[in-house]
């Protein structure tokens, strides 16, 4: 009787810890996500083109 009181404790350790493990993953997810956002709003423009490349057009009929 004993020993399934004892498994059923170490399960749920094992589930706890499990739960544990994962909120700390998305804890650490949601930090990048955050930083990726700031990079991405704090990022600098996109500078102008040098001289005339992709400027000019031409067409053919």
């Amino acid at each position: 009787m004993t020993e399934g009181i004892g498994g059923a404790a170490v399960s749920q350790g094992y589930e706890m810890l499990s739960l544990a493990l994962a909120k700390t993953q998305q804890k650490q997810e949601g930090k990048m996500t955050m930083q990726l956002l700031e990079s991405a709003t704090t990022a600098s423009p996109a500078s102008s083109p040098v001289g005339n490349l992709g400027q000019n057009i031409d067409l053919r009929v």
